[in-house]
């Protein structure tokens, strides 16, 4: 095995060395190879790169090796930068001298289609693929982002504890384990927490797992996730808002331009993601039921006639991909075309056929929409279906707020003008993500707390403490709660919230 060197060189780094000799370290993403030459795609963690390995240059038994590598088989390859617009990065790499460390067993994950079920139980080389590094890098972006956004506006950032001795949003998905003889619970937010934590630092925020023991697999779910939960003293829901807007547009807008080679490589639209710089809308619980059930227009649209022509689009292109796959198969039955011809037709055939995948799940899922949104109660909270038909009918994130104070948190504070009415905000992404964040301004009012403690069943020496924030000191505040895998779904346009975490916990989904 070669021996470690301190001077190498990372291939997001290469641009500073054109035309020089660089010595890269990594692993075989990819190798193709044909007389006298192999062509090894390198990944090292920062990027990938090709590198061009000639037999007349390294000499014929290392060459031998090289060509026999497998995939991930962890290499360092010396050779010179050179400029080539048509690689990827922009560079390629003209090899002078490949060391080998390891030689990879046969890869288990191939360039084949492979079942989700597959994938997962191989999450710890699935990560190794080239989506999965964009969208941890994305992930790593906006998490960067987050925390500049609110250390440069003044914000603390504080830790709320894991385990805790009550519930935040009821005890219905709860997991409770043994803290030395005593129950204990995963806490489900720090939010309480970060109100206590205000009272005495100012603004701050939490940013830490949080896990829900719902026996949930929806492509929004996950058991363990992650929040960011600012809490501010001295704001109210309208002030929370204007920071929740500067706040999503702020990150996204960073992740854009920090990432555009990984959006690329997710093949992600990133004008819907640019709209962030408009403003968002602002939509009263009673307008947002009122759109979702089609009785109100949004800019001359009707969500139900939207869903009712999006369903007659979708049943028309399969029937069109259909036939046309069906050609394409019949031609290559008949035979006599060149290989550069079949090779095209085959992966054609290939992309048209995940396509009809596609709109086979958009055709079950938009008649489940427009059930859900005909039927829709007023005064019900939002479900899946509904976030879907109301996010569709708009291009950037929207604000839903003024909600019904019985599907809300017991810690929402009533309108004094409207009893009923929660001062809460749901921000929804568009593109059918749905919700992102939940926030709202706090209850001050020590009696009606206490009435709410009850009214939800919950145990009222465990909120002992939280009531004392009331007793002592008490000023209005706000705050809010950003669930980071759920926008990382949204801004990488991801189908399940499981590829939005290294490694997702979810009901049947332990190991690895």
């Amino acid at each position: 095995m070669p021996v470690l060197l301190k001077d190498f060189t990372y291939i997001s780094d290469l641009q500073k060395h054109e035309g020089k000799k660089v010595v890269l370290q990594g692993w075989v993403q990819n190798r193709r190879d044909s007389k006298g030459i192999v062509f090894i795609v390198l990944r090292d963690g920062t990027g990938f790169i090709q590198c061009v390995v000639l037999e007349e240059v390294i000499g014929a038994e290392l060459f031998d090796q090289v060509k026999r590598l497998g995939l991930e088989s962890s290499v360092r390859i010396t050779g010179t930068v050179n400029r080539d617009e048509k690689q990827i990065g922009g560079y390629e790499i003209q090899a002078s001298a490949v060391e080998i460390f390891s030689e990879a067993e046969e890869y288990p994950i191939g360039k084949k289609d492979h079942g989700v079920d597959f994938l997962l139980s191989r999450r710890h080389l699935w990560l190794r693929s080239k989506k999965q590094w964009a969208i941890m890098r994305i992930r790593n972006q906006i998490i960067f982002s987050i925390h500049t956004f609110f250390q440069t506006r003044g914000y603390t950032q504080m830790d709320a504890p894991i385990f805790t001795g009550n519930a935040v949003e009821g005890t219905s998905n709860l997991f409770e384990t043994d803290f030395f003889e005593e129950p204990a619970y995963l806490s489900q937010s720090g939010q309480l927490y970060g109100e206590a934590m205000a009272m005495a630092m100012g603004k701050i925020y939490t940013f830490g797992p949080t896990f829900r023991a719902e026996k949930s697999k929806t492509r929004r779910h996950l058991s363990e996730f992650w929040m960011i939960e600012p809490e501010m003293p001295f704001y109210d829901l309208e002030m929370t808002m204007d920071v929740i807007e500067d706040f999503i547009r702020t990150v996204v807008t960073e992740t854009l331009e920090k990432c555009k080679d990984e959006f690329a490589i997710l093949e992600r639209d990133t004008t819907k993601l640019e709209t962030v710089s408009k403003p968002f809308p602002r939509i009263l619980y009673d307008d947002a039921v009122s759109i979702i059930r089609g009785e109100k227009e949004v800019d001359g649209k009707n969500a139900i006639s939207n869903l009712e022509e999006e369903l007659e689009g979708v049943r028309a292109k399969m029937n069109e991909l259909t036939t046309d796959i069906l050609t394409r198969e019949e031609s290559l039955k008949k035979g006599g075309l060149k290989k550069g011809v079949i090779n095209f037709t085959e992966e054609k055939i290939r992309l048209q056929k995940l396509e009809v995948k596609e709109l086979e799940e958009a055709e079950r899922n938009i008649p489940q929409w427009l059930e859900s949104a005909r039927n829709f109660e007023r005064g019900n909270d939002f479900g899946g279906s509904d976030e879907t038909v109301i996010t569709r009918m708009f291009d950037t994130p929207i604000m839903v707020y003024n909600w019904p104070k019985e599907v809300k948190a017991f810690y929402m504070k009533e309108e004094d003008s409207m009893p009923g009415i929660a001062k809460g905000v749901d921000v929804l992404a568009p593109e059918g993500y749905g919700e992102i964040v939940g926030g709202g301004q706090r209850e001050t009012d020590l009696k009606k707390l206490v009435d709410a403690i009850n009214h939800h069943g919950l145990p009222m020496e465990a909120f002992e403490w939280y009531l004392d924030l009331r007793r002592y000191g008490s000023v209005p505040h706000s705050g809010f709660g950003l669930g980071l895998e759920r926008i990382i779904c949204w801004v990488c346009k991801l189908p399940h919230v499981r590829e939005s975490i290294p490694f997702p916990r979810f009901v049947g989904n332990l190991f690895p």
